[in-house]
């Protein structure tokens, strides 16, 4: 690895990044931290679990990049742990992986990670990845006060863009992954549209996207079952064969 940025400019958004690597091989992690603190960002390492939540709870994370093959608590467990947990629910998980597999991928996505990145990897594939995961994170214009910042609402849902909460027609706070929510904003910004599988891939992952990737097809099911959507006659979310997905619910917005 080396310290050279793939654009040889630091960012503003990278400037103030902090990135968590939590990963048990101390060799690994070491060189990741190094690299991409020399590439603007601000680094915290852990070797497991124990360690990722006592450094979530003493700064604030912007990322983690978070091993599978973890001793005890694997990266599995934890991320679906953080995706129950309301607070960290959209917290962007980048996963690494030293099995490639496509199973390991589907599963690690279902369990809500935003990415996912196979050992060994190219440094700068896995600075790209970063960088898109944030500028996706990161959307929502950093001037916007709640009072202009739209709420979604469709079928007794409500998707709220400045707290980025999606709450359930009893008003239950319903937690979204980073993707699920990004997902879900598109369809309410474009309701009763049908949206092919490559526009939904460029308008979440841009120009990173593989055209040969499923997870929207992953992510789909997931936000279904979210919305309570039965995934054999879904009724919110449906399926046009050979077009894409569409949200049939009549959407009303409001600043």
């Amino acid at each position: 690895m080396t310290g050279e940025s793939a654009t040889g400019k630091k960012t503003f958004m990278e400037s103030n990044a902090h990135i968590l690597v939590v990963d048990d091989d101390r060799e690994i992690r070491q060189l990741v931290g190094d690299y991409l603190r020399n590439n603007g960002f601000r680094i915290t390492l852990a070797a497991d679990g124990r360690q990722m939540r006592e450094a979530l709870e003493d700064a604030r994370i912007d990322l983690i990049v978070l091993d599978l093959m973890l001793p005890g608590e694997d990266g599995l467990t934890l991320c679906r742990n953080l995706r129950a947990t309301p607070a960290m629910a959209q917290m962007p998980v980048l996963m690494l992986t030293a099995r490639g597999e496509a199973i390991d991928r589907v599963i690690g996505l279902e369990m809500g990670a935003d990415d996912y990145l196979p050992k060994p990897f190219e440094p700068r594939e896995l600075l790209a990845r970063i960088r898109n995961i944030l500028r996706r994170a990161r959307a929502l214009p950093g001037n916007a006060s709640p009072s202009h910042v739209p709420c979604h609402r469709f079928a007794g849902w409500s998707l709220d863009t400045g707290l980025r909460c999606l709450s359930s027609p009893l008003g239950v706070v319903v937690p979204l992954s980073g993707a699920e929510y990004r997902l879900l904003q598109i369809f309410v910004e474009h309701p009763q549209r049908v949206l092919s599988r490559d526009q939904l891939m460029d308008m979440t992952k841009g120009r990173d996207a593989d055209p040969f990737d499923r997870s929207i097809d992953l992510q789909i099911s997931r936000l279904r079952q979210k919305l309570g959507d039965d995934a054999r006659s879904p009724t919110l979310i449906k399926t046009v064969r050979n077009e894409g997905y569409v949200l049939t619910a009549v959407v009303e917005s409001e600043a």
